[in-house]
């Protein structure tokens, strides 16, 4: 019974890091979401820069699984490049080595004594009505956590132990196969990692397994080695609904980890022996040979194990970086661009929310840049409808009308339901309203296909009844679908720019669609009198000049929507 309990002990501890880990990676996302952001989608004009951001980036958030599905959704959402990205992904792969260092830390030093004090500390910050000291607190307790659960973890395991020749007995049976033995221990670590969505867990593991004597150096280092690999099934799972780009990207963090991988069991032990090199020549002792009942030796071996996974993804950067070209060709080739791509789909937001709200929502606002850019596109169809007189090429305009109705009742639908997932995480007062104001923007757009439907219907029932608009009122009407276009331009224009502070440009282009409808009307009361045209063509007429104001009302709101959630 004592066991099972340690057995489930164990696990929880596990539970307790992961989750620590987690905290921690998200406290301080929220803490520079935007900062990071920006630096990311910035610094990348050279091979080096790419690197040194995702190495920063990573080292900051401590994940470099949170990193690369924000590279993803970068390039999903057109703000990196594919090549780019492949700079910024080798990058957290030496970045996510700080990890690495910061678990053998836990393990060699015992920091959980702090565990208890931090957490007071970061209950206190976590009360304050200040966002930014919130997100500080939830990375302080994450980091309480996680050294508590790494200290449970030690502890349950040392009990576990108390029959080691049971346990020694059980490894042996997969340690006498020689390189057979680190094919298995680097399968072992790939799987461990692809389960637990989480390369520092699978590197806590082989660390308690080393120390504890059940593997030896060697096939420990295959295992990290093998969590290099299973660490990619993120960023691929991430793209797996993403667009084409952001599909390559993901894959070429697997074709940099893989071929890393295999370079590196290639030269398996000459790479070893310059490992214990290393490990001597900074004062420790070499962990391929040391004593395990010597002082240093647990140490020697964490530390042994935390430069084989430096030293790997260095290098393995220094060797790739002058490969991206090739690197980009092959994963081009992997992933072959779709001959054509529904326009309904949505484009730039990929599976789920990102790890925090705030860097959720630029996938948001590229995606509503979409949108509205599918608005306009249906409009042009409405100006064909409304000039077209053959009836059967009428009636295919109507169907594309029809078409973008559904169209952006699902867009709306989709982002919609992408903002409600975001909004169900702790988010900042800031993102809540700009989240509102994504709401307002998106019901808006939906309104725009309704009117466009409308129009359609109109101008059906008018073929119906045989009525025709002349040269005379085609050309007002024309005159009014200009301004309406020119509204279409202005309000993608505020929608793509960040830092949106005055639409007097969309105020002054409602104000010309407005004249121009007053203007119209007059004009319509005046020939109705002088029976310039029938009644009922007249009737169809006002109609979809009033249907072309309301497009014009819609696309103000949108504008005022935009500055709103730009200026909270």
């Amino acid at each position: 019974m004592s066991n099972l309990l340690q057995v489930f002990t164990l696990i929880g501890a596990l539970g307790m890091f992961l989750y620590g880990m987690t905290l921690m990676s998200e406290g301080l996302q929220k803490t520079a979401g935007d900062k990071l952001r920006s630096f990311l989608a910035s610094m990348t004009s050279n091979r080096f820069k790419r690197v040194i951001t995702g190495l920063g980036v990573t080292a900051l958030v401590q994940s470099s699984s949170a990193t690369t599905i924000m590279v993803v959704s970068f390039v999903n959402a057109g703000l990196l490049t594919l090549g780019n990205a492949i700079g910024v992904i080798m990058g957290a792969n030496i970045g996510t080595t700080l990890t690495a260092w910061v678990t053998a830390l836990g393990f060699s030093v015992d920091i959980s004594i702090f565990s208890v004090p931090l957490m007071a500390l970061g209950f206190i910050l976590h009360s304050s009505k200040k966002q930014k000291n919130k997100s500080i607190g939830e990375f302080v307790v994450g980091f309480a956590i996680m050294f508590l659960g790494l200290s449970f973890m030690k502890s349950s395991a040392g009990a576990l132990l108390s029959n080691k020749d049971a346990m020694l007995a059980f490894f042996s049976h997969f340690t006498g196969f020689g390189f057979g033995s680190q094919i298995i221990f680097l399968l072992a670590g790939t799987i461990l990692t692809i389960v637990l969505q989480a390369s520092s867990a699978t590197m806590a593991i082989t660390m308690l397994l080393t120390t504890s004597g059940l593997i030896d150096f060697q096939l420990a280092c295959a295992m990290v080695l093998g969590e290099n690999i299973g660490t990619t099934i993120t960023a691929n799972m991430a793209a797996a609904v993403g667009n084409t780009s952001a599909k390559r990207a993901a894959r070429a963090h697997t074709v940099f980890n893989v071929f890393g991988v295999l370079w590196v069991l290639i030269v398996f032990r000459p790479f070893l022996r310059l490992v214990g090199m290393i490990m001597e020549a900074l004062g420790f002792s070499n962990p391929l040979t040391v004593d395990l009942t010597s002082p240093d030796a647990e140490t020697s071996l964490l530390y042994g194990i935390s430069m084989l996974h430096t030293l790997f993804n260095i290098t393995n950067t220094l060797i790739l970086i002058w490969f991206t070209s090739y690197i980009e060709k092959l994963v081009v080739w992997m992933v072959k661009a779709p001959k054509g791509e529904e326009v309904f789909r949505l484009k730039y937001i990929s599976g789920g929310p990102l790890s925090t709200a705030e860097l959720s929502l630029n996938e948001a606002q590229q995606e509503m840049v979409h949108f509205a850019e599918i608005c306009r596109n249906g409009f042009s169809y409405l100006r064909q409808a409304v000039n077209e007189p053959n009836p059967d090429k009428f009636d295919v305009l109507n169907d594309k009308l029809i078409k973008y109705e559904e169209i952006t009742d699902r867009i709306e639908f989709e982002i919609a339901s992408y903002l409600n997932e975001v909004s169900k995480n702790e988010i900042s007062e800031e993102a809540a309203d700009t989240i509102k104001s994504m709401y307002k923007i998106i019901k808006e757009m939906e309104s725009l296909g309704d009117s466009g439907e409308s129009i359609g219907r109109i101008l059906k029932r008018k073929n119906v009844h045989g009525k025709v608009f002349d040269k005379s009122l085609l050309d007002r009407l024309n005159k009014m679908m200009d301004l309406v276009q020119k509204g279409y331009d202005v309000m993608i224009a505020n929608l793509r720019n960040p830092d949106l502070k005055d639409i007097s440009n969309a105020l002054n282009a409602e104000y010309n669609i407005n004249e121009c409808r007053n203007h119209l009307r007059e004009e319509h009361i005046v020939n109705i009198e002088n029976n310039s045209y029938n009644y009922l063509t007249g009737v169809y007429y006002i109609d979809v000049l009033n249907e072309l104001e309301k497009i014009g009302d819609f696309l103000i709101n949108i504008s005022e929507a935009a500055v709103k959630g730009s200026n909270e």
